[in-house]
C-alpha cells in the first residue's frame, strides 16, 4: 500500500495496512537540544531515524514533488530592522507587521516557522479602510506567481502519485488576524463591522478564485484551512459569531472541494475546539489537528460525541511525552480505542518542543510504532 493511499485510509475510516507514523517534528531549539542528547547532526529524516533507532524495519515511505498554490500576499513588505535594543529588536516582518523580537532571531524565523519566538506586537498594517484598500492590492488571485510555472502539466503528472498531497490556506480569522491584529479585530468586530465584512468578503472570493485555478489544473486529496481561533476553554470569538460570520464562508469552499472530488477538507485549530466542530461538520470538514490536549481536547471524548463524521490528526499530549517512562505508555493507552477504531493518525499534538528528550522522542516513537502497526 503507497503512503498516500495509507494516509487516506486511515482518515475516511477504511482498512489501512497500517496507520501512518507521524511523530512530529521539532523545530530548530528542539533540533539542538537533540544534537546535544545524541542525535547525529547528519541526520535529514529525523523521524525515520528515530524509528530505526526504536528497532523499525519496514520500509520508510518516500514523497515526490507538490502542488503550491500561494495564497501569500505578493509582493511582501520589506523585511527589515526598525530599532536595536540591548536585548532585543524592533523589526517589520513580510506581513508588514511591526513588532519587537530577541536579539538572537533575525526576521526569517517570522517568515518560515523556524522555531518559537515571542514577540511584542507594535504595530499591524491594517488599522482603518485606506489600510485595507492599499493591502488588497497584494493579494491578486490571478498573479501568475500563484500556480507553479508548470502547473497544466505537473497536475496531470501527479494524476498517479504514490505520496500525499495538501493543499494550504488561511482561514478568514486567522488572514484577518494578520492583516488587523488579535485584539484590534475583537474591537472591529463591534466598532467597524462594515470594513471587517469587506475583507471577509474579499477573502472569500479569493480563496474561491484560487480554488478554482489549482482545480483546473489539479485535484489535491486535501484542501486545509488554518485558522488558530481558540483559547484553552474556549474559542477567540463566540460559536455564534463563528455561524455568522465564518461558516458561510467554510460552507462555500466545502462545496467547491466536494465538487471537485477532494477526499478530505481539514481544519487546523490550536486551542479548544469542542465547540467548533459542530459547525465545522456542517461545512463538510472531516478532518482536524491538532486536537492539543492541555487545551482540554480529547479525542476519547470526541469520538464519543461526533462519532466517524470527523478524523484527528494529533492528540497525543506533548507534555507526556517530556515526562517519559510511564506517561508515555499511559498517554498512548489512553488514546488506544480512538487509533485502533480508525479516522486517526496520532502524532504529537502540536510542534515537539525542546523539553521532549532525545531519547523520550525515541521511546515514543516506538511506542507509537507499535500503536500503529510499524512494530
Amino acid at each position: 500500500m503507497t503512503g498516500r493511499q495509507r494516509q487516506l485510509d486511515t482518515l475516511l475510516f477504511r482498512q489501512p495496512d497500517r496507520i501512518p507514523l507521524v511523530p512530529g517534528g521539532g523545530r530548530q531549539s528542539t533540533r539542538e537540544a537533540w544534537y546535544r542528547q545524541g542525535l547525529p547532526r547528519d541526520v535529514k529524516d529525523i523521524p525515520q531515524y528515530a524509528y530505526r533507532q526504536a528497532g523499525g524495519k519496514l520500509d520508510w515511505p518516500t514523497g515526490g514533488p507538490g502542488f503550491i498554490t500561494a495564497e501569500r500576499m505578493i509582493p511582501m513588505f520589506e523585511e527589515k530592522v526598525i530599532e536595536r535594543k540591548e536585548r532585543s529588536q524592533i523589526v517589520q516582518d513580510w506581513k508588514g507587521n511591526i513588532c519587537e523580537i530577541g536579539n538572537e532571531f533575525t526576521t526569517e524565523y517570522l517568515r518560515n516557522a523556524l522555531d518559537f519566538v515571542t514577540r511584542r506586537w507594535v504595530k499591524c498594517p491594517v488599522e482603518n479602510a485606506a489600510n485595507w484598500e492599499e493591502m488588497k492590492r497584494r493579494y491578486d488571485p490571478n498573479t501568475p506567481e500563484r500556480l507553479p510555472a508548470d502547473a497544466a502539466t505537473l497536475g496531470p503528472s501527479l494524476a498517479n502519485r504514490e505520496h500525499y498531497i495538501a493543499i494550504n490556506f488561511s482561514g478568514p480569522f486567522w488572514q484577518l488576524r494578520e492583516w488587523c491584529g488579535f485584539e484590534p479585530l475583537c474591537v472591529m468586530l463591534y466598532d467597524n463591522r462594515p470594513l471587517v465584512m469587506k475583507m471577509l468578503t474579499f477573502w472569500e472570493e479569493y480563496v474561491s478564485q484560487l480554488l478554482e485555478r489549482t482545480f483546473r489544473c489539479f485535484i489535491p486529496d486535501e484542501v486545509h484551512l488554518s485558522e488558530d481561533m481558540a483559547y484553552k476553554s474556549f474559542s477567540m470569538i463566540s460559536p455564534a459569531m463563528t455561524r455568522e460570520l465564518l461558516l458561510p464562508m467554510y460552507k462555500r469552499w466545502g462545496a467547491m472541494v466536494r465538487k471537485a472530488g477532494v477526499p478530505i477538507y481539514a481544519m487546523d485549530s490550536d486551542g479548544y475546539v469542542g465547540e467548533l466542530i459542530p459547525m465545522w461538520l456542517e461545512a463538510g470538514i472531516n478532518v482536524c489537528d491538532p486536537i492539543e490536549v492541555a487545551a482540554g481536547n480529547d479525542i476519547v471524548a470526541f469520538r464519543k460525541e461526533f462519532g466517524k463524521d470527523m478524523a484527528y490528526r494529533g492528540g497525543v499530549d506533548k507534555r507526556a511525552i517530556a515526562k517519559g517512562g510511564d506517561a508515555i505508555l499511559e498517554e498512548m493507552r489512553r488514546i488506544e480505542p480512538v487509533i485502533s477504531g480508525g479516522g486517526c493518525i496520532p502524532s504529537c499534538d502540536h510542534g515537539v518542543p525542546s523539553d521532549v528528550s532525545w531519547p523520550n522522542y525515541v521511546r515514543f516513537t516506538g511506542l507509537l510504532a507499535k500503536a500503529t502497526g510499524w512494530l
